[in-house]
């Protein structure tokens, strides 16, 4: 992934109910009710990126101020192939992942869920 000027930094939370129609710029929205995060994606390119919360997908965590999910976010099937973790607001950009690491993590992931 090509480095952005626009890349975020940080994320603003905001628990919802509905997602709104047009998502703004650097805010994680959150809803309980229907367990998911949704959020623009950090490198700038503008793809809505939805984390559902799961016990075999993301676990999110607030503090009272802040949000922490995990694990990290890899936009895989975007052209960025953006890769990041959101630790406490704040954007952790991560290292890219080859194609068969990518590959390796989804097939974890799929055992993960049959179980």
């Amino acid at each position: 992934m090509k480095p952005r000027s626009n890349r975020k930094t940080a994320l603003t939370p905001q628990f919802i109910e509905l997602v709104p129609p047009e998502l703004d710029e650097g805010v994680l929205y959150v809803s309980m009710v229907y367990g998911c995060a949704i959020h623009k994606c950090c490198c700038g390119c503008g793809e809505k990126v939805v984390t559902p919360l799961s016990p075999t997908d993301w676990k999110l965590t607030f503090d009272g101020e802040s949000i922490s999910l995990h694990p990290s976010i890899g936009n895989w099937s975007f052209p960025c192939r953006s890769h990041y973790w959101i630790q406490e607001n704040q954007v952790r950009w991560a290292e890219q992942m080859s194609d068969e690491q990518i590959k390796a993590g989804r097939l974890a992931d799929w055992v993960a869920k049959a179980r």
